[in-house]
C-alpha cells in the first residue's frame, strides 16, 4: 500500500471550499440584485425624501454595499470551512441576517413602509451582532469582517429612523 501524504484528499476538500465561497458570493449578490429589482428607481425615491444633514449621497450606497456583501460572503465562508460545534449556530445566524437584509430594501423603497423597515433593520442589527459573536467562536477573522457591516447597519438604522420621522 502506498504511503499517504498529508495532501491526499486535499484537492476535493479545497475544491469544495472554493465552491462554497462562490456559492456564498452568488447568494449575497443575488440578495443585492433582488433588492435592486424590487425597488425600481430607489435613487429617485431617496432623492425625494426629506433627509437629515448627515445623510450620505445616494451614489455612495452601491459601492458600500458591493464591498459589504463580499465581506459578508467571505465571513460566512470562513465559518463554513471550519468543522466544529460552533459552526452551525453561526451559519444559522448568518442566514437569518441575510434574510433580514433582503427584506429591508423592498420594505423601505418599494413599499415605502419606513416604520416596518425600521423594525426590520433593528432586527437585522441584532442578527449581525449575533452572527459576529457566534462567528468569533469559530474564526475571529469572520467576526472582524462583519465589523464594517455592523457599523454600516447601525448607521443605516439611525438614518432609517430619521427618514421615517421626517417623512
Amino acid at each position: 500500500m502506498p504511503p499517504t501524504t498529508p495532501t491526499a484528499g486535499a484537492a476535493p476538500s479545497r475544491r469544495r471550499s472554493w465552491l462554497t465561497l462562490l456559492l456564498l458570493l452568488v447568494l449575497c449578490y443575488a440578495v443585492a440584485a433582488a433588492g435592486a429589482v424590487a425597488t425600481g428607481d430607489a435613487g429617485s425615491t431617496y432623492a425625494a425624501l426629506d433627509k437629515p444633514a448627515w445623510a450620505p449621497p445616494g451614489w455612495l450606497f452601491g459601492p458600500v454595499w458591493t464591498v459589504l456583501y463580499g465581506m459578508i460572503a467571505v465571513a460566512g465562508w470562513l465559518v463554513a470551512r471550519h468543522p466544529g460545534p460552533g459552526r452551525r449556530p453561526a451559519l444559522v445566524a448568518w442566514g437569518v441576517q441575510l434574510a433580514l437584509n433582503a427584506l429591508w430594501t423592498p420594505l423601505f423603497f418599494a413599499a415605502e413602509q419606513y416604520g416596518a423597515a425600521f423594525l426590520d433593520i433593528c432586527l437585522l442589527l441584532a442578527a449581525v451582532v449575533a452572527t459576529a459573536l457566534l462567528s468569533a467562536r469559530v474564526d475571529r477573522r469572520a467576526a472582524w469582517l462583519l465589523a464594517p457591516y455592523l457599523l454600516w447597519v447601525g448607521y443605516a438604522a439611525a438614518l432609517n429612523l430619521a427618514l421615517w420621522l421626517a417623512n
